[in-house]
């Protein structure tokens, strides 16, 4: 059993469990509540990523499946704020508890403390995950492919959309092309591979042509190679995973990506927010260079 497959099935356990703890019905009527009573506008990911410079959503991550704790002691009321205020686009919040050290409450801590999008990220198989996401205060979800059929990811990207949170749909092979739809909000392109967690941040150039003639053709227009902006009509492209140096960032940018996750890069280091701080401002050097 690769690591994928070991973490999707105690999902399903996981789900299954705490459906008996509070039932579908009864966190439905909390949505309806918090939607009827409490009119917050929504936070747009896709929106914050194509109007920024810099397109980095700063992730909050204190372990991984491959190389245990980063950052065992990490404070969700410390870092996310602390990612906004060095530039952070948006934030994103792994809320598995076994693999990956979060949980709901991190998102919930942090919602409060921050103005920028927070995408929940987690494997998403049912939409009982999508109606927490929302009571917790996310902005967002992540969908990967490789843990959906095509039917349950378009499914879950409807019920997403019902609740007012946006789809990140991740993808990492250009098998997974197929399950680009005209719905999703976003299309990440995962440079880690999600049987095995070896990373290659190739993987967002490899995939890059093929990912934006998929979203071309999904839209009926023509692929736009090059162009600063991503149209409203179009799936904003993320790379995740893998980016180390601020000279990636401009060559994915060339690639058509405006999104950019990173986690590792800054978890790693005791003030992640001065890391991603000083991140941007390598971006910035890089750019300037170039314009010479």
């Amino acid at each position: 059993m690769d690591i994928l497959s070991e973490i999707t099935d105690h999902k399903r356990i996981e789900v299954e469990l705490q459906k008996q703890a509070v039932s579908p019905e009864q966190l439905r009527e909390q949505v309806r509540n918090l939607m009827e009573n409490s009119p917050a506008p929504r936070r747009s990911m896709k929106r914050a990523l194509a109007s920024s410079p810099a397109g980095i959503i700063a992730e909050f991550k204190r372990r991984s499946p491959s190389k245990g704790w980063i950052y065992e002691t990490a404070k969700a009321d410390e870092i996310p704020a602390a990612y906004e205020a060095a530039g952070a686009s948006a934030i994103s919040i792994l809320t598995d508890a076994k693999f990956f050290g979060g949980s709901l409450r991190d998102i919930r801590t942090a919602r409060p403390l921050v103005d920028i999008p927070i995408l929940r990220k987690d494997f998403i198989i049912d939409e009982y995950q999508l109606l927490q996401a929302r009571i917790a205060g996310a902005d967002a979800v992540l969908l990967i492919a490789a843990c959906l059929t095509q039917e349950e990811c378009a499914d879950l990207t409807a019920r997403a959309h019902a609740l007012g949170l946006e789809v990140l749909l991740e993808i990492h092979s250009p098998r997974e092309l197929a399950y680009i739809s005209k719905d999703v909000d976003m299309v990440g392109v995962n440079n880690r591979n999600l049987g095995t967690f070896v990373t290659d941040v190739e993987n967002s150039f490899r995939i890059a042509g093929q990912l934006r003639q998929t979203i071309a053709d999904a839209r009926n227009i023509p692929d736009a190679q090059g162009s600063s902006d991503t149209p409203r009509n179009l799936p904003l492209l993320v790379s995740e995973s893998g980016i180390s140096h601020p000279e990636t960032i401009c060559r994915l940018r060339t690639a058509g990506f405006r999104g950019f996750l990173i986690g590792e890069t800054f978890m790693k280091t005791p003030q992640p927010g001065d890391a991603l701080k000083g991140f941007i401002q390598g971006i910035e050097e890089t750019e300037a260079q170039k314009s010479l």
